[in-house]
């Protein structure tokens, strides 16, 4: 059993551990409320622009000739990777690591290259020696949209200008405070998505008139788009990470308070056993002078 000096120096790291992790999770909760919110008034207005985009490139007579639709070759590619710039935040960081990984598995005979928003994944990429063509670690420390559209500018730009032929995000999609789901997403070319089946086959699809026309529409939407899409996925990142911070400081902390009470038992016992050791010493000497 540890001497009564160390049990109390380890009490006293564990209580500092324990103010901290109480502090972080407390600081995380704030934070994730301000991050819940924005994330939850965007999404409704990203949704709603790739509705949008998919009912105007219907009209396959548009889409097929349109660049931001159709990249015969995939020889270029350029991921995004979204993690957060700190950690203490449990497996947030190394799950959306691990889908960059199969990307670049799936991806093995392609060039690829990363563009890292947060320390965490850029660390990642300068550490296995992969291609770096831009860090936006800054990104995530105060997301703004314009701050965001700037980058998706330039990603569209390379994209047109064919330097990259697919351009996906790696990004952790906010859930709830305790449910982080590791995502891969391509943003370019878009991909039309498969309308669901309506459950009343009576419901016939409206029919819009557009002004101007679709074509005109199309070219104006397809920019937008792409720029909610990463703007979505950041904010997604941002809530996604303080959720799973918070839950990683409520479980260190709940850790750390049992074992408080551990190591003050152990500290009760060993200090019970010295007094009492100390006690037969002195009856012991007692009954030693009485037999003299």
């Amino acid at each position: 059993m540890a001497n009564l000096k160390e049990l109390r120096s380890r009490i006293k790291s564990v209580n500092s551990t324990l103010q901290i992790t109480s502090a972080m999770k407390m600081v995380s909760a704030a934070k994730l409320r301000q991050a819940q919110n924005s994330i939850t008034s965007f999404r409704p207005y990203s949704e709603k622009l790739k509705d949008l985009l998919n009912n105007l490139s219907d009209d396959t007579d548009i889409s097929k000739n349109n660049v931001f639709f159709n990249r015969e070759e995939e020889n270029n590619i350029l991921i995004i990777l979204v993690t957060g710039n700190k950690g203490l935040c449990g497996a947030f960081n190394s799950n959306v690591i691990k889908k960059s990984k199969e990307q670049l598995d799936l991806f093995s005979s392609k060039k690829v290259d990363f563009i890292t928003i947060g320390k965490k994944g850029y660390n990642y990429i300068k550490k296995s020696k992969q291609n770096l063509l831009e860090e936006a670690n800054i990104l995530v420390d105060k997301a703004s949209y314009n701050n965001n559209a700037e980058l998706a500018d330039k990603i569209i730009d390379s994209y047109v200008n064919k330097k990259y032929d697919k351009v996906l995000i790696c990004y952790n999609e906010f859930k709830n405070a305790a449910n982080q789901i590791a995502k891969v997403e391509q943003i370019l070319p878009i991909s039309k998505e498969t309308k669901k089946e309506q459950e009343d086959n009576t419901t016939k699809s409206i029919d819009y008139i557009f002004e101007p026309s679709k074509k005109e529409l199309l070219n104006s939407i397809i920019p937008k788009t792409i720029k909610s899409q990463l703007h979505k996925s950041i904010l997604d990142s941002i809530a996604a990470e303080h959720g799973a911070r918070m839950t990683a400081m409520h479980k260190a902390t709940d850790n750390a308070t049992e074992l408080n009470k551990d190591l003050k038992l152990s500290y009760n016992k060993a200090r019970q056993a010295s007094i009492t050791g100390e006690i037969l010493e002195i009856v012991g000497g007692a009954e030693a002078l009485k037999n003299n």
